[in-house]
């Protein structure tokens, strides 16, 4: 798959990969690229996106002293493994 880069550096996202990537007039993509030379174009989705990725019924509710308690632990776990945060 090809396309042309403009006078002005732009390109036409071929339709083959916005079906792929179920991109529409408007949608936002983001760009990484990797240290190989490797180019990745993924949609950028907006954070409601993300609603139902964790199923909260299963999960019971954690009180802010039980959350206190546990980071507290790995606290002194971490210190005494030697894994100090700077």
């Amino acid at each position: 798959m090809e396309s042309v880069l403009t006078t002005k550096g732009q390109t036409t996202i071929p339709k083959a990969a916005r079906d792929f990537l179920r991109l529409a007039p408007g949608d936002k993509v983001k760009y990484f690229f990797h240290p190989d030379g490797h180019l990745v174009i993924l949609p950028k989705l907006p954070i409601t996106a993300l609603k139902g990725v964790i199923p909260l019924h299963k999960r019971k509710p954690v009180a802010i002293k039980q959350m206190d308690e546990d980071v507290h632990t790995a606290v002194i776990r971490d210190n005494l493994r030697g894994n100090r945060r700077r």
